[in-house]
Order: structure tokens, then C-alpha cells, then sequence
């Protein structure tokens, strides 16, 4: 049953059910009353999931590792790449983060003192206003 899988790997029905709906499950149907029955094989890949998307892969990502080890070849190469690439974008967004945390920073250091001022019908707010600098990409 959902909730009794759900339970032993520490998961809502709900994403019992989602996983079984976009077909990362594959319970068996009860001939008699048409209820899914989930077995070990499913707590085992259920709880494969769970690690899986701790370490950041995607329901895609781990779609295509469960088919490569369905079809008998081993996904480990598969599975080292997109860490790495993960890893990877995770430094670029974590130095876009920085570079935006510093602007911030820098913005509330300069606005620190300013009084608060009232929209005129052209501006809106004259602290965001004064930031002198903006980079030329389009955004």
C-alpha cells in the first residue's frame, strides 16, 4: 500500500503517488481490487531516489540513470558527469550570489542615512533610483 511504502521510507503518500504517476514506481496490480502493491524492489528504488536527489539530481537526471541500469550498462560514468556539471553551475551561481550579496550590501551601507522619500509622479523611490551603477546586459 502507498502509505505503508510512504512510511518506511520517510516520504508523504503524495510522492508515492507522484512517483508512481511519471513512472520512477512500477507497483504490480492487485488482480482482485485493481490496488497498487509495492514490494522491496520498490522501497529500494524509492529510498535510490531520496539519496539521489539529495546529492541534487533531477527526476530526469534520475529517470536516465534508472533506464542506463535497466538496460543492463552501468551509469556510475553517467552519474559522475552530471555531478560534475551540477558542482560546476553550482560555483558560477554561487559567485552570482556573492557579487549580488555585495551589492546589497553595498546599496543598504549607501541608503543608511538617507531619508525616506515620497514618489512624485516620477520617481518611485529614489534610493533604488541612485545606483549609479548597471551593467549593460540587457536585464
Amino acid at each position: 500500500m502507498v502509505t505503508e511504502l510512504a512510511r518506511a521510507a520517510s516520504v508523504t503518500p503524495h510522492v508515492v503517488r507522484h512517483y508512481t504517476r511519471i513512472g520512477l514506481l512500477k507497483p504490480f496490480r492487485n488482480e482482485n481490487n485493481g490496488y497498487k502493491l509495492y514490494n522491496r524492489n520498490d522501497l529500494h528504488r524509492l529510498m535510490f531516489i531520496r539519496r539521489a536527489k539529495y546529492l541534487g539530481y533531477t527526476l530526469a537526471d534520475i529517470r536516465g540513470i534508472l533506464d542506463e541500469a535497466r538496460h543492463g550498462s552501468s551509469p556510475c560514468p553517467h552519474v559522475r558527469r552530471i555531478i560534475q556539471k551540477r558542482i560546476e553551475e553550482n560555483r558560477v551561481k554561487l559567485a552570482e550570489l556573492a557579487r549580488l550579496q555585495d551589492r546589497m550590501e553595498d546599496a543598504l551601507d549607501e541608503w543608511r542615512n538617507l531619508p525616506d522619500g515620497m514618489p512624485d509622479g516620477n520617481s518611485v523611490c529614489y534610493l533604488i533610483e541612485s545606483m549609479a551603477e548597471l551593467p549593460d546586459d540587457g536585464k
